[in-house]
């Protein structure tokens, strides 16, 4: 089987993230690595957060602690949410570590031996109320394009435009909001991807065509406006420090490499974090380095922080001269709006992770998600949608039918799957239409389309209630008990196999219908199209219990309750 090395966009420090963030990365990558590990093969599933940059810095400022330990807490609050969401990485680093610090400044310094890091002279904001350069992120305003008060000096939250901290209008600090600023001259460390271009086009021109089409004309716009050289460092007390074997004068004004200079290569950072902890059964370079032909690698990422992991990334790993695992597949998002407004981390628009766990359980949220996951354009959350999702697919579609068969069953033939005849042109023809269904799943989710196989596991579940209706048990008892209890242990096979089939999408749920049969071995981890034809992996005399109810149907009293809480309509 392959080896399969699988990241997902590393969340921001700076608070707990909301719907549109789990959605556009963390949520379908975990969907995805589980499905592989079920069909067998080799999988990493690696995450941190992202913590250097200005923003973390401000945060801990605003808390009155020190940004060490803000992120130290941060991180595991936010570890808790994504433990809260079942999802499963196989190590959640931080960008912070020093195995991060290591790779990062060993990048540096391989970049500069081959002429791709120049040291230059720039004029940069100064603030002489806080005594310090300010990064751009540290200097707020109004920007000159949509006339956004709030603008950041790197990049405007409204429009989106990146900007620089000499476009904004009416400038401050945002340390102490003074208006009193200066230009002073300073240096800082440039990555020249002017001269690695053409490079960097020829990679992409290799890939662009197997990447969704969101993620390659991103790529493809960035190259045909041109690959300008940008600055890598920075004057924050907080990052990955500039070696001073290497730039001594740098090193000793205290300068640090750029979030985004680091954050990406904390992919490789957290891998070693991972193998850290187990060197002698864990070898982190068996997966990123001089293994092109033998890991595919899959990044999963909101369409915002596609043009740094097509482009300036890749640019930074093909300049070192070293080789490094590149991207083989980018799965690209849209974004989750919120009543058709951003959600936003700043502003507490939205819902957020750790108050939809506090709401509804988590398989609630991820069924939800994945099967509205704005893949070819912007979707939209609404609680009137969620809930009628709720209701129909979750409640009445998979619950019931659960619910249904196995306390039927328990009341007329006992709590031991029952015997009955022998399976008919019904069941052949269920058969026949749960394969199909299958092989739709399978072919989906290989191909990286959620929403898609969302769609294809809701017909399965369907199939189970319309073979359900069409055989009527609670009338085929009457006449007929053997065909009664056939349709029942027919029906119960099919729980079976969704409790397998759907542990990517719903996790708790479909471990609370595999403890519902009191199998010996039950060490199924997928049920192929072909095994599913017979719907037989359940023998008469099996006991089983009839779990609590699945998924409790929302009402209206409960949609109100949550409009009234996050909001609704803005209309």
């Amino acid at each position: 089987m392959a080896r399969h090395l699988i990241t997902s966009a590393l969340p921001y420090i700076n608070g707990i993230k909301h719907l549109g963030n789990m959605v556009g990365s963390m949520l379908p990558a975990d969907v995805y690595s589980r499905y592989l590990r079920q069909r067998g093969h080799e999988v990493l599933y690696i995450c941190a957060t992202d913590e250097h940059g200005t923003p973390a810095e401000l945060a801990a400022k605003e808390q009155g602690l020190p940004v060490a330990e803000f992120c130290a807490q941060a991180h595991d609050a936010q570890k808790a949410v994504y433990d809260g969401f079942a999802l499963a990485f196989d190590y959640f680093g931080r960008s912070s570590s020093e195995q991060n610090v290591e790779i990062t400044q060993h990048f540096a310094r391989r970049l500069n031996e081959n002429g791709f890091i120049e040291e230059r002279a720039i004029r940069q904001v100064y603030s002489p109320t806080d005594g310090r350069f300010l990064p751009d992120r540290y200097v707020e305003g109004t920007c000159p394009h949509c006339g956004y008060d709030k603008a950041r000096g790197d990049q405007c939250e409204n429009c989106t435009r990146v900007l620089d901290p000499t476009d904004l209008i009416n400038p401050r600090s945002a340390i102490s909001g003074s208006t009193d600023l200066e230009v002073r001259e300073t240096k800082h460390l440039f990555l020249l991807q002017s001269k690695l271009q053409h490079e960097v086009e020829e990679w992409v021109a290799r890939h662009e065509d197997d990447w969704p089409q969101l993620a390659s004309s991103i790529a493809r716009k960035w190259l045909n406006e041109g690959l300008h050289d940008r600055a890598i460092t920075r004057d924050l007390d907080w990052g990955v420090p500039v070696p001073s074997d290497t730039w001594p004068e740098l090193a000793a004004e205290g300068k640090v490499f750029y979030v985004w200079f680091d954050a990406p290569i904390e992919y490789i950072g957290a891998t070693k974090e991972w193998a850290d902890l187990d060197p002698s059964n864990r070898d982190w370079k068996s997966w990123w380095y001089d293994v092109d032909t033998t890991v595919r690698y899959t990044e999963f990422m909101a369409k915002d922080n596609v043009p740094f992991h097509t482009v300036m990334f890749p640019a930074t790993e093909l300049g070192v001269r070293e080789p490094w695992k590149k991207v083989d597949y980018v799965k690209a998002f849209n974004w989750l709006t919120y009543y058709g407004g951003k959600f936003s981390t700043s502003q507490k628009r939205g819902v957020f992770t750790d108050q939809a766990l506090d709401i509804l359980p988590a398989d609630y949220w991820r069924y939800f998600l994945i099967a509205n996951a704005p893949e070819s354009d912007d979707s939209s959350f609404t609680w009137e949608h969620f809930t009628a999702t709720v209701n129909k697919d979750l409640a009445d579609t998979l619950g019931n039918f659960v619910n249904r068969v196995l306390s039927f069953s328990k009341k007329r033939f006992g709590e031991e799957v029952p015997a009955g005849g022998e399976p008919g042109e019904a069941e052949a023809k269920l058969g026949e239409e749960i394969a199909r269904l299958l092989a739709e799943y399978e072919s989906q989710m290989e191909a990286l389309q959620f929403r898609k196989a969302a769609a294809a596991l809701r017909a399965l579940w369907s199939a189970g209630n319309s073979y359900l209706e069409e055989k009527a048990p609670w009338l085929e008892i009457k006449t007929d008990k053997d065909g009664a209890a056939l349709t029942l242990r027919t029906a119960m096979n099919l729980i079976h196999l969704y409790a397998v089939v759907s542990e990517p999408f719903i996790p708790a749920t479909s471990a609370a219908m595999r403890q519902a049969f009191a199998l010996e071995d039950d060490t199924a981890t997928w049920i192929t199209p072909d095994e599913a034809r017979t719907l037989t992996a359940l023998t008469p005399g099996i006991p089983f219990t009839v779990p609590p109810v699945l998924f409790a149907k929302l009402t209206d009293e409960d949609l109100e309750t949550y409009k009234e809480r996050f909001g609704g309509s803005p209309e």
